[in-house]
């Protein structure tokens, strides 16, 4: 019997390798002897660094950016091999680098993750994978643009300098100062959402709140992200309200696209592919994924949905080890998965529940193996 474990991160508590070393326990008391392997994933959000990196044995790339506010920041991106890179935009403009009370998508920019291409292009990568969820942005790309040579002017001819409050002040675009490397290369965007770059589904309105937009604010960012894309329709034909997932990560889909030609792809698609997960599942009895909480919206690009559908296709099983369940969970039984548990055993408060993390988590794994050991034992089925 040879086991594979394969579970997202449960946020703020369990990391998708820790997951695995408890299920590798529980699977080694009930049935001795077993065989078993773990792969770190991811959906594209936070993490998926670490977690590509970890499954197929790359390495970080450390690089100094500027951050969402444009200040001094760490940031690494993963080397898969000679040619391939991934990387999160989340690691040089994202919420996560912003204290609440200083957010203000008017003020930040997605310089940094520019800077983080432009320095994988210095190092010979040519197949680059970005994740661009988890932004702290709504500067339509720009940022990231003009770190790539690409100058915004305003109706004085002076370039912008790549934020928010410039998206309404851009009159023309030149592209010839744009990085001529990006030509030879191959940019995977992955992103689950498929929201256009404006409207009431669009990248302000959908995604600004969180971000520190008031109502008055988001009527800013609005027009300005209108004017964005008329620009963009009047110089290079497209119209970025017909795009799905243009409005992504503040306008970064849609910057991604127009500008490096990048193909918009599913995050815990690229990120199965990265890993190799098909061939990984050769000889497996029995996979196990999970996720912190379960409900509908973990069919849409979720790493259970993804583990689940790739399992079906190959003819095995896959079960879940969860923290909760919520509303349309069962969801999940139509993509492959055929069952799951929760790690919660007994009401309790949140808070509880997220200390005891590691505890329940254990105690749910040996309960997913006994049930398996139960049902190997069944004589009449």
């Amino acid at each position: 019997m040879k086991f594979l474990f394969a579970s997202d991160s449960f946020k703020g508590t369990l990391s998708s390798r820790k997951t695995a070393e408890l299920l590798a326990q529980a699977a080694s008391e009930i049935f001795p002897g077993c065989e078993y392997g773990s792969i770190e994933v991811a959906d594209g959000g936070e993490g998926t660094t670490d977690a590509v990196l970890s499954a197929v044995d790359g390495r970080k790339i450390a690089v100094a950016v500027r951050g969402p506010l444009w200040d001094e920041t760490a940031a690494y991106y993963g080397r898969l091999d000679g040619t391939r890179a991934v990387m999160e935009m989340a690691q040089a403009s994202g919420l996560s680098l912003i204290p609440a009370e200083k957010r203000d998508p008017r003020k930040t920019t997605s310089y940094g993750t520019g800077e983080m291409i432009a320095d994988a292009l210095e190092k010979g990568f040519r197949d680059i994978s970005v994740a661009i969820g988890g932004s702290a942005t709504n500067d339509g790309g720009i940022g990231c643009m003009r770190a790539l040579g690409v100058r915004f002017l305003d109706g004085n001819g002076q370039e912008l300098p790549g934020c928010g409050d410039d998206l309404a002040k851009i009159r023309s675009i030149d592209l010839s100062g744009l990085d001529p490397r990006v030509k030879d290369c191959t940019f995977t965007v992955m992103c689950d959402v498929t929201n256009p770059l404006c409207g009431e589904k669009g990248a302000t309105y959908t995604f600004g709140r969180q971000k520190g937009a008031t109502p008055e604010i988001l009527k800013e960012l609005e027009a300005g992200m209108c004017n964005y894309r008329d620009i963009l329709y009047k110089q290079f034909g497209v119209n970025m309200d017909e795009v799905p997932g243009a409005g992504a990560a503040g306008g970064l889909g849609a910057a991604l696209m127009v500008f490096l030609n990048g193909t918009l792809k599913s995050g815990i698609e690229t990120v199965l592919d990265l890993v190799e997960f098909d061939r990984k599942l050769e000889g497996v009895s029995l996979v196990v994924t999970g996720e912190g909480a379960t409900d509908w919206q973990s069919v849409f690009g979720k790493v259970m949905q993804g583990v689940g559908v790739h399992c079906k296709r190959a003819g095995i099983p896959a079960v879940a080890v969860v923290g909760s369940m919520g509303k349309g969970a069962e969801d999940i039984y139509d993509y492959g998965i055929e069952s799951i548990l929760t790690t919660v055993n007994a009401p309790m408060p949140l808070e509880e529940a997220l200390c005891r993390a590691e505890e329940l988590y254990l105690e749910a794994a040996r309960r997913l193996f006994r049930l398996l050991r139960a049902g190997r034992g069944m004589k009449h089925v």
